[in-house]
């Protein structure tokens, strides 16, 4: 936040026309101000509720140096490029207001959002001209972090409450002291760029140079992993075994829309917005405001629920360039985004815990397991849901890390939200699966239900993604490779499953026979023709974690048999075609399958594997 601060005899303001169309409602007539201390104001993209408070000290205490007799809050967007967000811009404005207000002093605020003529006379003494600079600091967050701003606490299956300062943390697993450490302490972790993300790169996935950052592209390799973990999403959300009804819809939402903006100034200050004729847009950062305006207009009955919408959305966060990570933190990225409609709060727990046995069941399919952050909305729903997290963390079977929001915090939509952390090859805490109860929405976009009373009722809405993104499902998937001793992707998403190397050319014809067998059942092989020694063949497909790579001469030919080098393992084994067939659809049992996205002939194939 960057502020003037000018000692004025007098300032007189005229609002002439909005500046942007999110412009808060104002009169056009001419407003003098008498005595004051008039404060030129420019929020910025950082800007948070330290800041505020920061900015009311400076100013109050220029205020009384000065003795002035009130104080003008003059939105000014001329002292810096690093503009907020309008909609945020005027939320802090009026933190600012709100904070001045309490100290029992006059403060007027001019409107925000539209061009003014004004003149001013300040009074000329040393005090009467000062500028002000002010940034989130490290304090804050230092305090953020020991529970000034959230109380962390760790509860164990046996209800037991463990303050996280004082807790001996080598009593509880590994993953479970990275992510308390981190989450909780605040502590530094392992930094610099992990293994995972050169991964990553080799398999196609890769930052969009003439995009804005944060905005990845994928190569044929990526592009197949990406769908098919989109499809695997599709299947998840079935599972649960409620009706699933999927949506499309658009990612720009008007902020003239009171919901819209509503909902947008509940998010936060990571919100994308982009300006066009129509209009101050919001880029949605999950399928919420489609969905939510869509279902407003269904009619719905008590005997309908519970039911579930689901849409693959592509979602937009303005995440800080400087902390953007491929595969993981993005700025456009897709949220399998489901939302279960229950009658009320009480059926939502059951579902919750429906959703939260499947997102660790998901978790367990890749050998991995899950650390819980529930983060609850204020001291009071703590104690409401006390006893209802114990039997989370007797399900899991250990402790789970609780934090607890203040009594006087935002005034959040959502009463219990629950993290689900993986510990990765850095031995850093991921975010990867999210559930939470939300009590607001439907009263907010007014989605309701007829129950069998025949009064009209808002529904309360279960969000999750189950998997996570695709995204950081994505991640997760690699992470989990790298730590095997042969790094391997599962089969049902590696984007080659077989590959076929004849050892000469005239053993092609076997090796094209061997592919369409393969291929017929629905499995994605390819064939190394190219002139390159075996041994750089097989060199290139272990690159690539190909799951089975079959070697075929003269004699597999003759006995109708292939030679498989099996990465799993590390052995090579003699079986016949139908046996390999029978080993990929054990394997891949319950999964999508999708054709390859390139040619079959590695010889026809430019390069775009990066193998180095």
């Amino acid at each position: 936040m960057k502020m003037v601060l000018l000692h004025s005899d007098w300032i007189e303001f005229k609002p002439r026309e909005k500046a942007v169309k999110t412009a808060e409602e104002a009169s056009k007539k001419e407003v003098r101000v008498e005595e004051a201390l008039v404060t030129m104001v420019t929020v910025e993209k950082e800007d948070n509720i330290e800041v505020v408070e920061k900015a009311a000290r400076d100013i109050l205490d220029v205020f009384r140096r000065v003795k002035a007799e009130r104080i003008v809050l003059y939105p000014w967007a001329h002292l810096s490029s690093n503009l907020a967000s309008p909609i945020n811009a005027l939320e802090i404005l009026k933190k600012l207001e709100l904070k001045l207000t309490e100290e029992g002093i006059e403060v007027v605020r001019a409107p925000f959002g539209w061009y003014k003529a004004f003149k001013i006379s300040v009074k000329g003494h040393p005090l009467s001209e000062l500028s002000r600079e002010i940034k989130p600091g490290e304090e804050k967050k230092k305090e953020e972090r020991k529970g000034v701003e959230k109380k962390y606490v760790i509860l164990t299956p046996d209800g037991m409450e463990i303050n996280v300062e004082s807790a001996d943390l080598n009593e509880f697993n590994r993953d479970f002291q990275i992510m308390v450490r981190k989450e909780a302490l605040g502590e530094a972790l392992p930094g610099g760029e992990s293994k995972v993300i050169r991964y990553l790169r080799r398999f196609g996935f890769e930052w969009e140079p003439y995009s804005d950052y944060g905005h990845m592209r994928m190569e044929p390799y990526g592009a197949l992993i990406f769908d098919l973990v989109a499809d695997y999403s599709r299947t998840v959300t079935r599972k649960l075994g409620i009706p699933i009804f999927e949506v499309k819809g658009t990612a720009f939402f008007n902020l003239h829309e009171k919901p819209v903006k509503e909902h947008a100034e509940l998010y936060g200050d990571r919100l994308y917005m982009m300006e066009t004729d129509r209009g101050e847009f919001v880029l949605r950062y999950a399928a919420c405001h489609q969905q939510f305006s869509m279902l407003k207009d269904w009619t719905i009955s008590y005997k309908d629920l519970p039911f579930g919408a689901f849409e693959i959305a592509d979602s937009y966060r303005y995440e800080q360039s400087g902390e953007v990570e491929l595969s993981f933190r993005l700025r456009r990225f897709y949220m399998p985004d489901l939302h279960v409609f229950t009658k009320d709060e009480e059926e939502a727990k059951e579902w919750l815990l429906k959703v939260h046995r499947l997102i660790m069941d998901e978790i367990k399919l890749l050998g991995r397991n899950y650390e819980l952050l529930i983060n609850v909305v204020n001291p009071e729903q703590y104690e409401r849901y006390k006893d209802f997290i114990v039997k989370i963390a007797q399900e899991v079977g250990k402790p789970v890390l609780v934090a607890i929001y203040p009594a006087t915090g935002a005034n959040y939509y959502w009463t219990i939200n629950i993290e689900y952390h993986i510990v990765d090859v850095l031995n850093r805490p991921r975010e990867i699966g999210t559930v939470q109860i939300d009590i607001g929405n439907a009263k907010r976009f007014g989605i309701k239900y007829v129950d069998a009373d025949q009064t009209e009722k808002y529904p309360v809405i279960l969000h999750t993604a189950i998997i996570g993104t695709i995204e950081r499902y994505i991640f997760t998937l690699f992470d989990t490779a790298l730590q095997k001793e042969h790094p391997m992707l599962p089969v049902w998403i590696s984007p080659v499953q077989v590959r076929i190397m004849p050892i000469t050319n005239e053993l092609l014809d076997y090796a094209e026979e061997v592919a369409q067998k393969i291929e017929n059942e629905g499995f994605r092989v390819d064939i190394d023709d190219t002139s390159r020694p075996l041994g750089r063949k097989i060199v290139d497909a272990e690159r690539e974690w190909i799951p089975y790579i079959v070697v075929v001469g003269q004699k597999e030919k003759e006995a109708k048999k292939i030679s498989v080098r099996v990465r799993e393992g590390g052995e090579t084994v003699q079986m016949s075609v139908d046996e390999l067939i029978n080993r990929l659809r054990e394997e891949t049992k319950g999964y999508p399958r999708k054709p390859i996205y390139f040619s079959r002939y590695l010889s026809k194939r430019p390069r775009f594997m990066h193998l180095d």
